[in-house]
């Protein structure tokens, strides 16, 4: 009886592991070749709908953007986001902005003066930064020097 239940608690604990692994995600993802930026999407569940979640690593603007970010919401700068069906925006946040446990963003690393596409969103890798946009004509532009939204 009791190499029944053992049995039994591994098969449980076998079936739970594969649907948990089931439910990880890889996120598409674009980096320019210098990797200093990178854009990924996460999806809005339970829609069919995304963001682009962007990072830059180095840039002149970082300081300025953790102390706005600190001033008027007590939080974290953590990037910027590109929704589906608006205009980019700077990320304020106190925490990830998708699961880290469970989800993996993939890049793609795009040569410069090519195009990654990806549903709704075309990025444009260039030597003097990444621009991107949604299917509505939105978009958000980053170099080391600037950055804009639109």
């Amino acid at each position: 009886m009791k190499t029944v239940r053992v049995w039994v608690v591994l098969a449980i604990g076998c079936a739970l592991v594969v649907a948990v692994a089931a439910d990880a995600a890889r996120l598409p993802g674009v980096k320019t070749p210098s990797r200093n930026l990178s854009c990924f999407y996460v999806p809005i569940k339970p829609t069919i709908h995304g963001n682009l979640l962007c990072d830059i690593h180095e840039a002149s603007y970082l300081r300025a953007l953790q102390r706005r970010c600190m001033t008027t919401a007590g939080l974290d700068w953590h990037g910027f986001s590109l929704p589906w069906n608006r205009k980019g925006e700077v990320v304020c946040s106190g925490g990830a902005l998708y699961d880290m446990g469970r989800d993996t963003p993939a890049f793609t690393v795009v040569p410069y003066g090519k195009r990654w596409l990806y549903r709704s969103f075309s990025c444009i890798s260039r030597v003097t930064g990444l621009t991107c946009t949604n299917g509505h004509g939105h978009g958000l532009s980053l170099s080391r020097e600037s950055w804009r939204t639109w």
